[in-house]
């Protein structure tokens, strides 16, 4: 039985990434993308978007724009870490398959609306602005939802854009509060578990080796993400974070975790975005996600490379 997907993202290489694999797994019926800003402006986000279907031969799943800023605050975008194009890395031509009309938010709600109860999840790979959004407007969803599978936040791996917040929580942290308050069944991909996937220069040159356009086209994106985050981290490999969600989607035995409580800071300056993890049940305020601390890179890079292996 497939599990019906809709994707909420803003394409960066890891975003693509996990679309892609997404679209290599038969247990995931794409329902739909829809774009955030976040990693690139929202004309970016979406171009990049079909660019990714077309890569995968998928032009038939629709594409639509979401919101183009936060909540309260300024946009945020992190071109330093992605690129100009927030793609660079693949060659990959402008898209031919148009965006689709109507605003993103509101394709979500049909979606979910037009599908039986629970029987939709949500695939969240950037700024929470899009799904907070559709949750204010139409209340009704929140019990509809199967879940929201999503990557942010941090607690024991604190933060990458600043000393305690991850990037996709920090851009948008109202938003990011409003869908862990909503009552949908969460399943978080922290950086605690991203940190630990390594692109190390093999598990690069695995897709490579497939031969195939789809293949090389994550290799030299990873290969792209090499050049800012090994310089950041030392490590033998930049980490990948958003396919994650996929892998999670697919093999859920991949990963380890809890249930937890989890809120979302939005009134300090000093610690904006931070996702305060009660990890070991000192308060008692309600567990609210399911927050995973680690996975296996082994199995995870293994599940990607085969699923990517199934695309032109």
């Amino acid at each position: 039985m497939t599990r019906k997907i809709i994707f909420d993202t803003d394409p960066g290489q890891d975003d693509a990434i996990a679309i892609l694999a997404a679209l290599g797994s038969p247990e995931l019926d794409i329902l739909g993308i829809v774009a955030v800003a976040g990693n690139v402006p929202l004309h970016l986000a979406e171009t990049n978007a079909r660019r990714i279907v077309e890569l995968a031969g998928r032009s038939d799943i629709p594409v639509h724009a979401g919101a183009e800023r936060p909540f309260l605050r300024p946009l945020v975008t992190a071109e330093h870490v992605h690129g100009e194009t927030g793609l660079d890395g693949p060659d990959l031509p402008p898209p031919s398959t148009p965006l689709q009309g109507g605003h993103g938010v509101d394709f979500i709600i049909d979606t979910v609306r037009a599908h039986e109860p629970k029987s939709v999840t949500i695939a969240a790979l950037g700024p929470l602005t899009n799904v907070a959004l559709a949750l204010l407007k139409a209340p009704d969803i929140a019990e509809r939802l199967q879940g929201i599978v999503l990557m942010g936040g941090a607690y024991f791996e604190v933060g990458n854009v600043t000393p305690t917040a991850e990037f996709n929580i920090y851009v948008d942290p109202e938003a990011a509060a409003s869908v862990f308050a909503s009552g949908v069944d969460l399943t978080v991909l922290p950086l605690d578990a991203t940190h630990g996937m390594h692109s190390t220069l093999p598990r690069i040159e695995a897709f490579r080796a497939l031969g195939t356009k789809s293949g090389a086209a994550v290799a030299a994106m990873l290969s792209f993400s090499q050049t800012y985050d090994l310089q950041k981290f030392g490590w033998d490999g930049a980490p990948l974070h958003d396919p994650c969600v996929t892998a999670y989607l697919v093999r859920p035995e991949i990963f380890e975790g809890r249930r937890v409580n989890i809120e979302v800071e939005t009134g300090s300056a000093l610690t904006r975005g931070m996702t305060v993890a009660d990890y070991w049940g000192v308060t008692d305020r309600p567990k609210n996600a399911f927050f995973v601390r680690s996975g296996d890179a082994d199995a995870f890079y293994a599940l990607l490379t085969e699923r990517v292996a199934r695309l032109p």
